[in-house]
């Protein structure tokens, strides 16, 4: 374990260095770090990212992507980017709630329905607000908050219809708050560790279940030491492109302009990719043995409601509602 901290953590370090020596050949260089594979959906939007801006910078600006958090975890890129290195991560809000408190609110759980809904949320004035709070308050840039994911689902060893079901179940979640309270609300016991953990853990039995979209089952082959995804829904997963605001700032104003609005149209991309795909991930994990399980989800909606009012969001959601119900 300590080999591979120290390993990429030296990567880290190779490419704030090699991003000065390569200056000459492009002006500026992004590295970008993901924890998904290149077969994820979401990668093919970060890959057209990378392409757009290249052509609209005229070479200006090099886009370098890496998969499987190659680059370290989420958290240990953020810090990279706050101190101005030209990193940048596909990141949820959980992890971003720790600077600023009220984004926290967007991994709730039953928030919204699908893309379109949560995509007007992070286009909103109520969110542009966090926004401009990050990277005054954590000097972190967000690119665009539209990079969906899919909605959550558990992936368990035994059939799930209801809360009860999941009594002393150890559940890989990641560490943010409202995600651990999202889990224990439905009746799971949290356990956080970094997502190219969860294969292992449970394939030895070191955790029961995991909870992950459709997209990154399949893409991490959950389906060979899981039996059953259930298709709970309970939180949608709307990620966002968030670098360094010091790096941001050392861009010309054009183009500022072309990295924000190619981050946006990528996002919106790789969202619709990741929506094609979902019931392609379906068949062929449960071609591959895994049960795809459609239950009521009503007892979880009523065993996860409290968890607002739990964290202090009670009001902020009343704002994200009254944002949803606007024209």
């Amino acid at each position: 374990m300590f080999r591979t901290a120290f390993a990429a953590a030296a990567l880290v370090g190779c490419l704030i260095v090699g991003s000065g020596q390569t200056a000459l050949a492009q002006d500026y260089q992004l590295n970008v770090n993901t924890a998904l594979t290149q077969q994820d959906p979401i990668y093919k939007g970060l890959e057209t990212f990378r392409d757009k801006v290249a052509e609209r910078s005229g070479g200006k600006v090099e886009i370098r992507i890496f998969p499987s958090s190659q680059l370290g975890k989420d958290e240990d890129v953020l810090e990279q980017a706050r101190a101005g290195a030209n990193v940048a991560v596909l990141v949820d809000p959980g992890r971003l709630a720790v600077f600023v408190n009220d984004i926290g609110v967007l991994g709730g759980p039953y928030l919204a329905s699908g893309f379109d809904e949560y995509r007007k949320i992070t286009t909103s004035d109520l969110f542009n607000g966090w926004a401009e709070e990050l990277n005054s308050t954590a000097g972190l840039k967000i690119l665009s908050f539209n990079w969906w994911q899919g909605a959550r689902h558990l992936v368990t060893q035994n059939a799930v219809s209801k809360p009860a079901d999941l009594a002393g179940v150890r559940m890989r979640t990641p560490g943010a708050p409202v995600w651990i309270e999202t889990i224990k609300a439905m009746g799971a016991t949290p356990t956080p560790m970094g997502w190219t953990e969860v294969y292992p853990a449970l394939q030895q039995n070191a955790i029961d279940a995991a909870e992950a979209q459709d997209t990154a089952v399949y893409g991490a082959k959950l389906f060979e030491v899981a039996k059953h995804l259930t298709k709970t829904g309970h939180i949608g997963l709307l990620t966002g492109l968030v670098t360094s605001g010091q790096w941001f700032d050392s861009l010309p104003d054009d183009l500022k302009t072309i990295v924000s609005e190619e981050a946006l149209a990528a996002g919106d991309v790789a969202s619709k990719g990741t929506e094609d795909a979902i019931a392609r991930v379906d068949a062929e994990m449960e071609k591959a043995g895994m049960s795809i399980d459609e239950i009521d989800v009503t007892p979880f909606k009523e065993a996860t409601a409290g968890v607002y009012e739990t964290l202090g969001y009670a009001d902020l959601k009343k704002e994200v509602d009254a944002v949803l119900a606007g024209n």
